[in-house]
């Protein structure tokens, strides 16, 4: 398999549990910025920065730790109907000038009515894909440069622009790639048009598949084609056993009090996506299996991605084979915590998914021998088991 493998900075908090304050640990810069160079230090892709009120801003995050990472792509959101286009494409063309092209663009357009309200923005699902749709017309247009040094005009229904050109292009051409999720008709009718890559959260394969024949149907008859990517928790273990009561530990300490209030909260947003997640385990902790090593328990309190894979390394390689032959290449992990599992899961799967271990990234430069020293004078070996 030959995948994109991205890692997640966890600007919403982190912990060891879901749900409650035990486990929990501090999200400073410190941190994020250990977790942003595992990333890049294990080999991965880039980073997902989610974005809404409840997390630090994804702009400034990423911004901190350009000069902290080498190679590691920042997946950073941009909010139609929250910034205008012009902002955006500035914003947009100075991050991707400092990091030299690795920077890749999330669309959101929101799906919980009072935080969109709370921030100024009072439109319902219909209209705030339409604001979306205007934006990432003008948005494209001013990073292609189109109409040289004279600029464009637009005049839409929700956004217009005149004489609007970029002084500063970014490094990516025509435009960093934009990444999309949604589940609704009109987010599929967004991404067929416009996008680069769709992400869905983590459903049964065969909800996901049914969802990339929409997608790649709508695309031709716009004469595109769409890439595809899935957004995933992991809780990967030597054995089938630990993983799965690493998962139960995971939500030991979550009350039932708890999953009442958050399920009523996600009840409340017009996110078609959000419905579909809560659907596969109705807020049940005995049908959070919901498909083979697919577990929901996560979305019994976590808002967005849900669901995790959950097995042995050879499982979850299997598993990530099945998305990836319905069309998937890119995977969006997280795990709890974020740091050590960064690393647990580079080491465990990246050998078994075409990419290299994180002991082989760095064998060229090192000093001295690859791992610990045995009684002072015997180098260690690979193991045979």
């Amino acid at each position: 398999m030959s995948l994109n493998v991205f890692w997640f900075l966890p600007t919403h908090g982190d912990s060891r549990y879901l749900g409650t304050s035990h486990g929990a640990r501090p999200v400073n810069y410190d941190y994020l910025r250990q977790v942003a160079v595992a990333a890049d230090t294990n080999g991965y892709d880039g980073v997902l920065i989610p974005t809404g009120r409840s997390c630090e801003d994804p702009w400034v995050v990423a911004s901190s730790l350009i000069g902290a990472t080498r190679n590691l792509k920042f997946l950073v959101a941009i909010r139609p109907g929250l910034s205008t286009p012009g902002l955006a494409v500035r914003t947009t063309a100075t991050f991707d000038r400092l990091s030299n092209g690795r920077l890749l663009v999330n669309v959101v357009t929101g799906g919980d009515q009072g935080e969109l309200e709370a921030d100024g923005l009072f439109a319902d699902h219909e209209t705030r894909y339409e604001i979306s749709s205007e934006f990432l017309r003008v948005w494209r247009s001013a990073l292609a440069g189109e109409g040289g040094d004279k600029g464009f005009d637009f005049n839409g229904k929700h956004i217009k622009v005149k004489g609007a050109k970029t002084l500063y292009p970014a490094v990516q051409k025509p435009h960093p790639p934009l990444y999309f999720g949604g589940s609704s008709d009109a987010a599929h009718e967004l991404a067929a048009e416009q996008v680069d890559v769709y992400l869905t959260w983590g459903e049964p394969p065969a909800a996901v598949a049914e969802k990339i024949a929409d997608i790649r149907a709508r695309a031709a008859r716009h004469g595109r084609t769409v890439r595809f990517g899935i957004r995933l928790h992991v809780i990967v273990r030597e054995t089938n056993e630990a993983a799965w009561k690493a998962a139960d530990e995971l939500i030991s300490h979550l009350s039932d009090d708890v999953i009442a209030k958050a399920q009523a909260a996600f009840s409340k947003m017009d996110s078609v996506g959000q419905k579909r997640m809560a659907a596969l385990h109705g807020g049940r902790r005995d049908r959070l299996e919901v498909s083979p090593n697919l577990w929901a328990g996560v979305g019994l309190v976590r808002g967005g991605a849900g669901t995790a894979l959950v097995g042995d390394p050879e499982t979850v390689a299997a598993r990530m084979k099945e998305y990836a032959e319905l069309g998937i290449d890119t995977f969006i992990f997280s795990g709890y915590p974020h740091l050590e599992e960064a690393y647990r899961f580079a080491e465990l799967v990246f050998p078994l998914i075409g990419k290299r271990a994180p002991g082989q990234l760095h064998q060229g430069s090192l000093t001295g021998p690859f791992g610990e020293v045995v009684a002072n004078e015997i180098l260690p070996q690979v193991s045979q088991s």
